[in-house]
């Protein structure tokens, strides 16, 4: 099953079966809610709620509480403009963002023409990070 983007789901129908990714921005469990966790990913093209029921929650409690980047997989519920995928299936993802944030290559790629510096910036040093290149996942907003 292929893994769609969250704004593809506003053209896919109600019940249709989905993998969707992203990274976790908040994990709410309300009291009235009777067990029920909201999620709330975000892709490069927008945000999904993901509804995990509580059989669900017992099954994937460690990847409901503590993936930063989460692979769903469920059914769309939609009523009007609100859709929420429905989990069924649910795994930890989080060593993925590693690879977005290793440290550059030993060696520098070779420059072209294009590439050349017309005003420098602050260099950092060998072997020293500049601030920007820090890790910048954002921390989700949890439930305690």
């Amino acid at each position: 099953e292929r893994v769609t983007d969250n704004a593809a789901l506003k053209r896919m129908g109600n019940g249709k079966s989905v993998a969707v990714a992203g990274i976790v921005l908040v994990r709410q469990r309300p009291g009235s809610a009777k067990g029920v966790v909201f999620i709330t990913l975000e892709d490069e093209f927008g945000v999904c709620n993901v509804v995990v029921w509580p059989n669900a929650l017992a099954a994937y409690r460690t990847v409901v509480m503590g993936a930063r980047l989460m692979l769903v997989r469920g059914r769309i519920q939609r009523h009007a403009d609100i859709i929420h995928v429905v989990a069924n299936h649910l795994e930890d993802k989080t060593a993925w963002l590693d690879r977005l944030t290793a440290d550059p290559p030993a060696s520098p790629p070779p420059l072209a023409r294009a590439d050349h510096v017309a005003r420098p910036g602050h260099d950092p040093g060998p072997g020293r990070r500049h601030p920007r290149n820090m890790r910048a996942i954002p921390r989700s907003r949890d439930f305690h």
